[in-house]
């Protein structure tokens, strides 16, 4: 089978460079399944209902999300119902939405997706190689294919994840840095790799944002209202081969789609 991994959307530049964007893209690597990181894809900053019924309507089928996705009221509620979205495993007994799920693809069967989010320069949380043990087994029952979306600041602790993952899931793809890295990989056991997916969004701008604002924060360190970029967009996302019987990756490779559309 074929999985395509779009990275972290942001705001309305992100959304529409998917509806542009997908359908060839489906088309060219015969796609089986569609994720996407979403928790950028509200105005910049977090997830709601309407933005996140407008990515699944578009072609996307399991949106995966992050530390940003509660930032709108309406996502808790949300969550709670729309099975095709997940939010991190390593979360709290109590918190909204699901830690992982399973999707039903028309012809390769059915691909768990489990969402986690690291600990590292980040919110203090449970643990996420121990969630991540807890997920694996239940979905274990249900499929051999298994892609986690390993939301996290640090490249040490998504390497780690990498590793201590390697054999057991299909992929282990990393979000939230917003710069695509060059690293992607098969590791030994057949689990597909790579540190950060990159980011659907403007191009000229920083981490999606206007650049002035950004700029003008690390020369004063004083507070900064930050305004998404306008400009060209780029999709970042990753393509891997994966054998739905094994559940082992044989490939996997980088894309980088430029829609050249005005933000």
């Amino acid at each position: 089978m074929n999985l395509l991994f779009i990275g972290d959307i942001v705001g309305r530049p992100g959304r529409e460079a998917v509806r542009a964007c997908l359908p060839g893209l489906v088309q060219e690597y015969r796609v089986d399944l569609t994720i996407a990181n979403a928790e950028n894809a509200a105005g910049g900053l977090g997830l709601t209902r309407v933005t996140a019924e407008e990515l699944l309507s578009a072609g996307i089928d399991v949106l995966t999300t992050g530390n940003h996705v509660w930032k709108h009221r309406d996502f808790a509620e949300f969550a709670e119902v729309e099975p095709r979205i997940v939010r991190p495993a390593n979360y709290p007994p109590g918190t909204p939405g699901r830690p992982s799920c399973v999707y039903e693809t028309d012809h390769s069967g059915p691909v768990g997706v489990l969402n986690l989010v690291g600990r590292t320069f980040m919110e203090p949380l449970d643990c996420p190689f121990r969630a991540a043990d807890r997920e694996i087994e239940a979905l274990r029952g249900k499929t051999r294919v298994i892609v986690v979306d390993m939301h996290a600041e640090a490249t040490s602790e998504k390497l780690a994840m990498r590793w201590y993952l390697d054999g057991r899931v299909s992929a282990v793809f990393g979000t939230h840095t917003h710069v695509q890295t060059a690293d992607e990989m098969t590791s030994p056991k057949g689990t597909a790799y790579i540190t950060d997916v990159g980011m659907t969004g403007p191009r000229d701008s920083i981490l999606g944002v206007r650049p002035e604002p950004v700029v003008r924060r690390f020369l004063t360190g004083m507070p900064t209202r930050f305004e998404l970029a306008k400009g060209p967009v780029t999709l970042n996302a990753v393509v891997a081969d994966i054998d739905a019987e094994t559940g082992r990756a044989r490939s996997v490779r980088r894309v980088i789609q430029f829609t050249g559309s005005e933000a």
